[in-house]
């Protein structure tokens, strides 16, 4: 009765009321059965999860003033002063015989040394093997005997109302478990990462948790921790994590090339709206609407027109155009593939390649040398704004050329030259004829917009 009496003298009426009215069955629908227990399958899968910690060396900034080598040796000051950052979080074991562990980039970005710890306490220093701040994964290896790996589930048999486990070291702590269920599946749009096609668990996920292991109750990895919503960084029941299957294609490029090479299509997409399904005639509501085709593009050379909708790659159905842009993003330049799609009622399959986002570039220097040191190229299909706008990207800008100094930066977007609208590069080249020694450039970064004169 004490708990009982408890939650009566601190609740609202309202609440007391909720409580009676209830069914109790409802009430405990989260908890196993009476008697159950995970603990079996735990003790198998937490030597898998290891702590991370790592040491990050900054170099600390001081008065002008002691930079001085007079005032130094008068003083006695050392040439070089340091400050050391911490951090803390957790991986994955995922190939016990050559060391392999699984977790975020953010976990070990910048760090100087990572130190891992496994459940039996021992410690090893481990080096990166890979690591891809796109989907916020990273590949380390250590030099250990005798370690237990969890196996990969295939994430896509995953569904809403699943029980799930999440291990990881919250606060630094050290390793904990929490428990509860799939709250959603294939969230994106939420701005955290490049790509994003999450699970969503209510399972408790705090700080330190990045990098953890979201198992099943067969001790399965069906994802790699790595978000939370919540106020001031804490857990209210909104976690998110990178699923199984995004995690082992990754992994098998960082294992193999120590980074992930993305190509792309050269197309622009958005989601196949009952409105939009209705305006072409289908009866179909999953897919992804070409709204636009880059010229020379991998996409162009399949085939692909403006209106085609996309719901197929390799005989795997797409459902909307973040689901399209993951599955590319997934592939290495040169893949072969094969896109479903739909034209005029028909369907049809195109083989395609994925290409490289560099091929069609050009040198913004050659057309103007007031943009001396930018590379120009069709909008990539992993951009954030990618279908939203119309215009050309900037793919690279060398640090202290003419570009650089004008303020172009990467992955900006030119939407138009001497208020010329542009989407190639033969519309900027014949722009930037028109401007004689003064430009001015529509650029859009990010939700801003600038306009940019050079002289």
């Amino acid at each position: 009765m004490a708990p009982v009496e408890i939650v009566r003298r601190s609740a609202p009426l309202h609440l007391l009321l909720l409580l009676i009215c209830v069914n109790p069955a409802v009430l405990h629908a989260k908890l196993p059965p009476a008697g159950a227990t995970i603990a079996p399958m735990l003790e198998k899968v937490l030597p898998a999860v290891v702590n991370i910690s790592t040491r990050t060396r900054t170099k600390a900034i001081r008065h002008p003033l002691l930079d001085d080598p007079f005032f130094r040796h008068f003083f006695d000051i050392p040439n070089r002063q340091e400050r050391q950052k911490q951090s803390l979080g957790s991986g994955v074991i995922v190939d016990a015989a050559k060391g392999y562990i699984l977790t975020n980039h953010h976990v070990i970005e910048g760090a100087d040394e990572i130190t891992v710890t496994l459940r039996d306490q021992r410690q090893f220093t481990a080096e990166v093997a890979g690591s891809d701040p796109e989907v916020d994964l990273a590949l380390i290896r250590i030099g250990a005997k005798d370690l237990a790996a969890l196996p990969i589930a295939d994430s896509d048999q995953v569904r809403v109302g699943d029980f799930v486990v999440a291990i990881g070291n919250p606060f630094g702590l050290g390793q904990t478990v929490t428990y509860g269920i799939v709250s959603a599946l294939g969230r994106s749009g939420l701005g955290i990462e490049g790509y994003e096609d999450f699970i969503q668990t209510d399972a408790s996920i705090n700080p330190g948790n990045s990098g953890g292991a979201l198992v099943n109750m067969s001790g399965e990895l069906v994802g790699v921790n790595t978000a939370i919503v919540g106020p001031s960084g804490g857990n209210i029941g909104i976690g998110f994590a990178i699923p199984g299957n995004m995690a082992s294609t990754i992994m098998t490029q960082l294992a193999t090339y120590g980074e992930v090479r993305r190509g792309q299509l050269g197309l622009a997409t958005q989601d196949l709206t009952p409105e939009l399904a209705s305006a072409f005639s289908l009866q179909r509501r999953g897919g992804a609407l070409v709204a636009r085709v880059a010229p020379g593009s991998a996409a162009e050379q399949a085939g692909v027109r403006s209106g085609d909708v996309i719901v197929s790659l390799n005989d795997r159905a797409v459902a909307n155009s973040s689901e399209l842009r993951n599955a590319v993003g997934l592939l290495r330049i040169g893949t072969r593939i094969n896109l479903g799609l739909l034209r005029n009622g028909r369907l049809l399959t195109l083989p395609a390649t994925i290409a490289d986002p560099l091929t069609g570039s050009a040198s913004a220097g050659s057309m103007n040398k007031l943009l001396s040191g930018a590379l120009l190229g069709a909008i990539s299909d992993n951009h954030p704004l990618a279908g939203r706008v119309d215009g050309v990207q900037v793919l690279e800008v060398e640090h202290g050329s003419p570009a650089w100094s004008a303020g172009l930066r990467a992955d900006d977007i030119i939407e138009s030259v001497n208020q010329r609208p542009v989407s190639t590069l033969n519309d900027v080249a014949a722009a930037l004829k028109r401007g004689g020694d003064t430009l001015l450039l529509n650029i859009r970064r990010g939700n801003s917009a600038y306009i940019v004169v050079i002289h």
